[in-house]
Order: C-alpha cells, then structure tokens, then sequence
C-alpha cells in the first residue's frame, strides 16, 4: 500500500489546489470515532467528517441498512421509479420536524442544493426576489450560495459576480460587541434604505453559525425574525445541514428557541457518510412549486435514504441528543480549565457536541491568534487528533466529535490539544 508521501505526491499533480485539506494524511479505516491512515498510524476524529458521522464511522446499524439496500437496488432515480424507502424517510422527517404545521419533504445529494432548492421554492411561493443572508455565514459552493455565504475569503474570492438581490446583515455576537438589538436595527436599516420587505423573498439563517465560528444565535433573535417574516410575508429559511440530527443536544438546533422555520435545509448528519441532503417544510410552501421543478437524478439516493433510516433509530435508541449534552459539559469542563490557566482562549461556545474555543492574543478579543489556531490543528493531526478551524478570522478551534464517542478517548483528544496550546502560546509569548 502506498505511504502518506506517496499519496500526497500524487494528490499535488493530479487533483486542484482550490480543494483544501486539512491533514495530509490518508484514510484507511475507520470505525466509531477513531481513523488509521494507510500507515497503520491512528487518530481520534474531531470532525466527524465536517459533522457528518454523528453515529460514528461504520455503524453496524447503518452498515446493515445500507447492505440491505444495495441487494435490492442501487439507483432506479425517485423521478422515474420511485422507492419506499424515500417516502418513508420523508415521511419520518416531516414527523419530526420542529412545528406542527403539515409539511412535506424532498431529497437531493448535497447541501448547497437544498440551500439553493429553499431559493427557488421561497421565489416560487412568494413572487418576490430578494434574499437576506448574514456576515458569517456558510451556505455552500454553487453560486447562490456562495451569494448567501457571508465569508470571502476562501469561499467567495475572485469567483463574482454573484446573483443579484442578496444582502447580508451582522450576525448577533456579543463577543465581538454585536448585539441582537444592533442586527434587528440593522434590518430595519435595510429595509428603509436598500429593499423593501414586500421585495424580499425569503431571509436564511444558520441557528449555530458553521464555517463562521460556531456562534450560536440567541433564542430571542431567532424568534423576532420569525415574527418579523411572519409579518411582512417573508419565508424563514433555517440551514439545519450542521446543526441537525442531535449535533447540538435536540434533533434539530432551532429547537432551542422554539420556532417553527417555513422551510429547513438538512444535509451531513442525516444519513451518516453517505450522500444525502433534504428540504423539510411546511406543504403549502414547497407546494407552491410545479411539478419537475424540483429533483434531480441522484436526489435522494435509495442508498442514502436506508442509511437515514438507520441514523434515526440510533440517534433514538442510543440516545445522542444527550450524549451531545454530555460531550459538550466535558468539553466545557476542559477549556475552562485551559482558560484560567492561559490567556489564549478567549471564547468557549458549548452548542452540544458542536462547540469551539476561539483562540486570541493576551486575552483580547479584537486580536485573533489565527498562526496559532493553524499552528495548533497542524500540531494535533501530528499526535494522532484530527480537528478542525473556523471562523471569519481563522482563530476557532471546532470540535464535532461523533456523538458516540467514548468518555475516555474524548478526554485524550483534549488532553493533548490542551498540552499543544500551553506550548505553544508559550513559545509564542517568548518570541514576541
């Protein structure tokens, strides 16, 4: 078998430089919440795929609905011949769903298409154009996401124009001194000086910013834009492809603040590594569209859909809305701990299993340590913990474990990423 070198070598001559990675290790296996690289070295897995493996990697329950299905068929497409087990998915879906409003449910492949299948249908429904997005933001790589996406560099450089009638407003973050007061006067800003609320579509919201930081929008945020699209006629779009199945302790993160969305992307988590992204919202909405409007050949895959399946019984059986609760209190306990014994971690933000330290110089939160973030995630992948970074200014560390991983092994992984940012902000304070 060919060696990691080996493997990047041919990686650099043959695949694109604009397709980012983030370790230069190669995957041979994986199982639960551990990878081992064609090597033999093993690593605990922080990421999760991106929040995508939240029942672990090879799932016995996933892995046998997925045999299953491959021995009755792979792919007949649902537009041609359709299959039970996307309408029961669908079904299921809509059941659990935040609101009661009756709602129905279509598949796709990736996330960006759900995001951009919201835009189409929000236009459909209402006649009007206009899309309100926020700073921060992450909503995909096609081109109306990367419109809605709030971060530029590396998601949106050089790649414009974007499609018209997109506006971003500042995400509310108290750390950074923006307050849900200054982004709701900000919206009203907007709409006296740029675009009228009968103009606007549809506004999008991630309840727990991904790529952007992993801030989390106050409860009482995420309720006024309801009322206010409520009132001015305005579909509320929910991104839910990193925050749903359980990531952040509910099923779905705009749970915690109790509201219904009109529509809701779903992606990563819900089918547990296979391909598999959704639109879930209320059948008057997604209703509005005509037939053929909608789908695509691959959209939701028989594959994929029995692996959902097997997602949300173990999500149930196992009970890994509180297994987040619990990864999240172990990782609060362990950055606080670092917090008062250094002057780096600026931030904590717990969401469940979908939290973050954002790393700063000397405790100030207008200079982020962006070299040490990235010195740190090098680091770590080296001592066998793959993770990730975020955030508009590269200084969040992300950790998305799998929701079934074990006490222990989570309690390592912090162990030496906690050694590596003592050492190095120490390092870094004596060469300053």
């Amino acid at each position: 078998m060919a060696t990691n070198s080996e493997l990047q070598a041919i990686r650099d001559a043959v695949t694109p430089q604009g397709v980012g990675i983030q370790t230069r290790v190669f995957a041979d296996k994986a199982k639960n919440a551990e990878i081992w690289d064609v090597e033999g070295k093993r690593y605990i897995d922080l990421a999760a795929g991106i929040a995508v493996c939240n029942t672990g990697h090879n799932h016995p329950e996933v892995i046998a609905a997925v045999r299953t299905q491959l021995e009755r068929f792979s792919h007949t497409c649902f537009q041609v011949a359709p299959y039970d087990v996307y309408v029961r998915l669908a079904e299921r879906l809509c059941r659990i769903a935040p609101g009661k409003t009756p709602k129905k449910a279509f598949f796709l492949t990736t996330g960006a298409e759900a995001v951009e299948n919201t835009v189409k249908i929000a236009r459909r429904y209402t006649g009007r154009s206009a899309v309100i997005a926020f700073s921060g933001a992450f909503h995909g790589r096609t081109m109306m996401a990367m419109a809605l996406t709030g971060k530029v560099v590396p998601y949106k450089k050089g790649f414009g124009p974007f499609p018209a009638e997109v506006y971003h407003l500042p995400f509310p973050i108290e750390y950074h001194g923006v307050s849900t007061e200054d982004s709701l006067k900000a919206l009203d800003k907007l709409f006296k000086a740029d675009v009228e609320p009968g103009r606007v579509a549809a506004i999008i919201i991630e309840p727990v910013q991904g790529e952007g930081g992993f801030y989390a929008a106050p409860p009482g945020f995420l309720k006024q834009i309801r009322s206010l699209c409520d009132e001015h006629g305005i579909v509320m779009i929910v991104d839910e492809i990193q925050t749903g199945f359980a990531r952040t302790g509910k099923m779905f993160a705009s749970e915690h603040a109790g509201i219904e969305p009109d529509l809701m992307t779903v992606a990563k988590g819900l089918a547990g590594g296979f391909p598999l992204s959704g639109v879930v919202g209320k059948a008057a909405i997604i209703d509005s569209v005509e037939p053929g409007g909608l789908g695509g050949t691959f959209g939701g895959s028989p594959i994929g859909c029995a692996a959902a399946h097997a997602v949300l019984d173990v999500i149930e059986k196992e009970d890994l809305c509180g297994q987040a609760v619990r990864i999240g209190a172990q990782i609060r306990k362990w950055a606080e701990k670092l917090q008062s014994e250094t002057s780096c971690v600026g931030d904590i933000r717990i969401n469940g299993a979908m939290s973050a330290i954002e790393l700063v110089n000397n405790g100030d939160a207008d200079s982020p340590a962006a070299d040490l973030t990235k010195a740190v995630a090098a680091e770590a992948a080296k001592r066998g913990v793959i993770t990730l970074t975020c955030g508009v200014r590269a200084n969040v560390i992300r950790f998305l474990p799998p929701l079934t991983i074990d006490e222990k092994l989570l309690a390592e992984a912090l162990t030496i990423i906690g050694d590596i940012i003592r050492e190095k902000a120490g390092s870094i304070r004596k060469a300053s």
